[in-house]
């Protein structure tokens, strides 16, 4: 007997959307474990048809599914990743204006495309009521149930006991392998990331260990993670991922709901007055002509008059969502490898003292390693992270941060704060420039995954951070000429998260996570304008006194208020340093305990930070 229309209209219209996954693979793009994906797919619709018997009773669970393929393709063919939790982060965050603005002509096109979709719904939803012959009636349906609660059972058990055969571990054990986690970052900063703070991940680790695991040959065929990645089904997981991030998200929010500096501005006025923040991304001290180094890597900032370097600033963590925190606020480098804060930023300090505050992003928003910066951004009066590709090579360059700074600057509030989050030079090093940048060869651009653990590329990954560093100056470089272009009294203050390690002699460590003190060592400076040294003039011969001091980024939130004479109650003046009374305080890293940085040595070529006393403990 043949299928009838309407059978093959449905059962057309579900392989469709199981097919989504599987984009990158019509695109001539490779897959990891294409048939793990296929399998957990299956699984998800026997799951469903077997509970739900017919596909009119489930069809409606679909809907999300059909709503979401536009975009999800759309940021496969362009970004080459799904929808994820920080795409959700955008959506949550997104007014209808910033979206038509972000889409500009295309809008039409995506609103055609929507009633075509809407449209394909209601005809398959029509044609799975009117039909019955799709139907999974009999004893094949109770033995799929009957199976499916087995499968159930041992991924209960796995998920508790663990499924693999594994060694007991230990604390050391664990510390090393998250350690060595570093080494094998990439596209995404979560290894890496992890490792810079490998005591509390070594902690963290240790509070479930696995207990009897199942023997080898009940191990699944396939990866019970890869049902996110999997279409229509895995949409609500990520659905379910971002709802626990806004949760863990509205849980650290709630621990400074409350609070205030009581902050004003002394002496401002309704003089107009612009304060821009740069925080740069990966980027290492010694890699700018500016600090010194051999190759012109900043043509254009070595150009201007009003620009001041700041020699020695030093980050008390290698690790964006650890260290942002201590730049931003007053969270104390002893507490950076803690969640949350129970304070505000001085975001919140700016809007208390009149100023209207965007915080515009290249980086991520939400996500388990990118949360705690997003809780401060939120204080923000403008928030836009622009970044849909993550990063991957499909990543925005930031020059995608021009036109929302421009909108910010022709904005009519006198007294304006803007953030500027970079991507920086984050690994891949070559996919954060266009090919015009790409100056000193042979590189890694073009190469989509390089292999970078391997030395014999340690030519082309240094030319490649390098001409990241010249793409940084062009990106600050404009950033200045429109601060110039306004007339108005402007400053601007950039300070880099964390450094980078790279293959430095005969050192066998790259990127970042490490002890080194080429990452936490990082580059600053401050530019001011014509009217900001004629309104200020005391602070900018204090910033010249200051320029060579030793400071840290401790001191970042204090100066950054200080740029605009905010002061508060119980306020820090001696902490900036671009105050008359500044003084210098101890500064600590994340090196074997927190070590005292000027009281350290730096071993062997990888210049590893070791406390000559002992290092302070991180349990406290």
């Amino acid at each position: 007997m043949l299928p009838r229309p309407s059978h093959l209209f449905i059962l057309f219209s579900y392989l469709a959307l199981s097919a989504v996954p599987f984009v990158p693979l019509m695109l001539g793009k490779p897959m990891e474990q294409p048939w793990q994906l296929l399998g957990v797919e299956c699984v998800a619709w026997v799951t469903v048809w077997a509970l739900f018997k017919r596909p009119a009773y489930f069809h409606w669970l679909l809907v999300p599914a059909f709503l979401a393929l536009p975009t999800e393709i759309y940021l496969f063919v362009f970004y080459g990743q799904g929808i994820s939790t920080h795409h959700l982060g955008i959506l949550a965050e997104t007014s209808p204006q910033e979206a038509m603005e972000f889409l500009g002509r295309k809008v039409w096109s995506m609103l055609a495309v929507m009633v075509g979709v809407a449209v394909w719904w209601v005809l398959s939803f029509r044609a799975a009521r009117q039909t019955r012959g799709l139907d999974w009636t009999g004893g094949s349906r109770w033995l799929a149930l009957f199976a499916l609660a087995m499968l159930a059972a041992a991924s209960a058990w796995g998920y508790e006991f663990g499924i693999d055969a594994a060694p007991e571990r230990t604390a050391a054990s664990t510390a090393a392998n998250s350690a060595s986690a570093s080494m094998s970052a990439s596209a995404d900063d979560s290894a890496s990331e992890s490792a810079s703070s490998h005591a509390a991940v070594a902690g963290a680790h240790m509070l479930h260990l696995p207990g009897p695991a199942l023997p080898y040959w009940a191990r699944l065929p396939v990866d019970p993670g890869q049902f996110i990645e999997s279409w229509p089904f895995g949409l609500g997981a990520r659905g379910y991922d971002f709802y626990k991030e806004r949760r863990y998200l509205s849980e650290l929010d709630e621990r400074s709901a409350s609070f205030e500096f009581g902050a004003r501005q002394v002496d401002g006025g309704q003089q107009p007055e612009i304060v821009v923040m740069v925080l740069g991304e990966s980027s290492r001290y010694d890699r700018w002509s500016l600090n010194g180094y051999k190759r012109e890597t900043n043509p254009l900032l070595g150009k201007e008059s009003n620009l001041v370097p700041l020699s020695d600033v030093i980050t008390s963590v290698s690790a964006t969502r650890l260290s942002v925190p201590v730049i931003i606020s007053r969270k104390p480098a002893t507490q950076s490898l803690k969640d949350g804060f129970s304070e505000k930023s001085f975001l919140t300090a700016y809007k208390e003292a009149g100023f209207k505050t965007w915080w515009l992003s290249n980086q991520i928003s939400f996500g388990q390693y990118d949360t705690p910066v997003s809780v401060f951004a939120k204080e923000a009066d403008v928030i836009q992270f622009l970044n849909l590709g993550g990063f991957t090579n499909h990543s925005n360059y930031d020059d995608v941060l021009f036109e929302p700074l421009k909108r910010a600057l022709a904005d009519p509030s006198p007294k304006k704060l803007i953030v500027l989050h970079s991507l920086g030079s984050h690994w891949n090093y070559s996919q954060r420039h266009p090919k015009e940048f790409d100056k000193w060869q042979p590189s890694l651009f073009g190469i989509d995954k390089p292999v970078y653990t391997d030395l014999k590329i340690k030519p082309q990954l240094n030319n490649s951070y390098d001409n990241s560093i010249l793409y940084t100056d062009w990106f600050l470089a404009q950033v200045i000429a429109d601060l110039k272009g306004t007339g108005q009294l402007a400053s601007m203050l950039y300070v880099a998260d964390h450094g980078q390690t790279l293959y430095d002699g005969s050192c066998r460590l790259a990127f970042h996570g490490h002890n080194t003190d080429y990452e936490f060592h990082v580059p600053a400076f401050m530019w001011f304008s014509d009217q900001y040294l004629e309104h200020y003039p005391s602070k900018v011969g204090a910033l010249l006194r200051n320029r060579k001091a030793k400071l840290a980024t401790e001191n970042i939130f204090h100066t950054m208020l200080d740029v605009a004479n905010i002061r508060y109650p119980d306020d820090k003046p001696s902490w900036s340093f671009l105050n008359k009374d500044f003084q210098v305080h101890k500064r600590v890293v994340d090196s074997y305990g927190w070590t005292n940085y000027d009281n350290a040595k730096f071993k062997g070529d990888c210049r590893e930070v070791i406390d000559k006393g002992k290092p302070q403990s991180q349990d406290k």
